[in-house]
């Protein structure tokens, strides 16, 4: 005899841990005493820009990424076109790491930003 509900919820299979998604975080602390220490700021920071990355504060961006994989895709790219001085790091943290950080704007907190709801297929 068939259940009452012509749709029963099914357990979701559990991803491959190669598809797991994860944020890629770029710190970095370049000088921009002189115009051409400037231009190379803004060029890294237009090349994040154009990578897909957002501002989440001054000099940390960050970027989702569909599995550490694509993450490390990214890294290599933007590794590629570092300015010759400052400081440049970058982090990969799990969704649920990302998920756990905690915003305050003075003593109030803000809530947490969502996550993006779909994969991103480039």
């Amino acid at each position: 005899m068939p259940p009452d509900d012509p749709d029963p919820v099914r357990p979701q299979p559990a991803w491959p841990s190669g598809w797991k998604t994860v944020w890629l975080l770029s710190l970095f602390d370049l000088p921009t005493e002189t115009k051409a220490q400037r231009r190379a700021y803004a060029r890294f920071r237009k090349d994040l820009l154009n990578d897909g990355f957002t501002m989440m504060q001054y000099s940390v961006y960050q970027r989702h990424c569909a599995s550490p994989e694509n993450a490390e895709l990214h890294l290599q790219r933007i590794a590629a076109v570092l300015p010759p001085e400052g400081e440049v790091r970058f982090l990969i943290i799990t969704d649920k790491q990302f998920g756990r950080i905690r915003t305050f704007w003075g003593s109030r907190r803000k809530p947490a930003e969502k996550t993006p709801a779909q994969l991103e297929f480039f």
